[in-house]
């Protein structure tokens, strides 16, 4: 069951990118992350009420909430990260460089959770790797207009490290606690922190600029969210950190045929190489998952 609900987070998750994208054109990514927090948390406490798991609030150790707030923090500056980057990068620039974390969770997992690296886990990473330098370094692509330059690479970059550190803490996070109720609880700390960077950056005054239809696209950037973040803490829960990372990150199929669809945004032969390595990679991952 934990491989299809990370199946599950990786089509929410791609789904999320495009929603995002649609909300961002105009709006600040970091007031739009802020708003879609919220409609993360209230979508993450709905289903803590579904499932019946407020009584375990009372029974959670220190230590968990220790880690369920790192946890927190790490995503908070992933996502910030992340938006950013989306917002002045294109998408099939960005999510390839995000979905590399995969590589570093893998070497977290094997030191901090002692999860074995094996073979097929070793062929996963070279393919991943070689993959999303080919996508990376993309030749014919147009450059960005000369007012971003280049930052789009170092915020991606900064979300992905933040997207490995956010899966190990949510991991141990959630060892001894349900995976929805450690979900409603690190979502907290990523709206806390999200407002905080609005109010600091001095970005409030942009709320009342925001029009209706990136709004909602904001707000259902934040359902999709909800839904990747669910399924995702229920197969880390219950699954193994490094596959369960491995499945998630196949969200960039979702995301790069929506962003053909609806950005016209294109891949090169070469991108399209460095894709299906990616995709090779995850597989060769699952394969001890899937004949054991």
């Amino acid at each position: 069951m934990w491989i299809i609900f990370a199946f599950g987070s990786a089509f929410f998750a791609g789904v999320t990118s495009i929603l995002a994208k649609q909300g961002i054109r105009k709006t600040d990514s970091t007031v739009a992350t802020a708003i879609r927090t919220i409609v993360v948390l209230g979508f993450s406490w709905l289903m803590v009420l579904v499932v019946g798991s407020t009584s375990q609030l009372k029974s959670i150790s220190m230590r968990t909430v220790v880690f369920l707030l790192l946890s927190g923090f790490a995503t908070g500056a992933s996502w910030l990260c992340y938006f950013k980057a989306l917002q002045i990068g294109d998408i099939n620039k960005v999510v390839p460089i995000d979905k590399s974390s995969t590589i570093l969770t893998i070497l977290l997992a094997f030191i901090f959770l002692h999860e074995e690296i094996s073979v097929y886990s070793a062929i996963g990473i070279i393919l991943i790797a070689v993959g999303t330098y080919l996508m990376i370094e993309k030749k014919d692509v147009h450059s960005l207009p000369e007012k971003t330059g280049q930052g789009w690479f170092f915020y991606a970059a900064g979300s992905a490290v933040f997207a490995s550190l956010t899966s190990i803490l949510g991991k141990i996070g959630i060892s001894d606690v349900e995976s929805n109720l450690g979900t409603a609880i690190r979502t907290g700390v990523v709206l806390i922190m999200s407002w905080i960077m609005v109010f600091v950056s001095g970005k409030q005054r942009e709320l009342k600029g925001i029009t209706k239809k990136e709004l909602l696209f904001i707000c259902l950037s934040g359902f999709a969210t909800g839904g990747s973040w669910l399924c995702y803490y229920k197969a880390l829960q219950i699954g193994l950190a490094s596959v369960v990372v491995s499945i998630d990150k196949l969200s960039i199929l979702v995301t790069i045929a929506f962003s053909y669809i609806v950005f016209h945004e294109k891949l090169t032969k070469r991108s399209a190489v460095g894709l299906t390595g990616i995709v090779a990679g995850t597989m060769a991952m699952l394969i001890p998952s899937l004949i054991g």
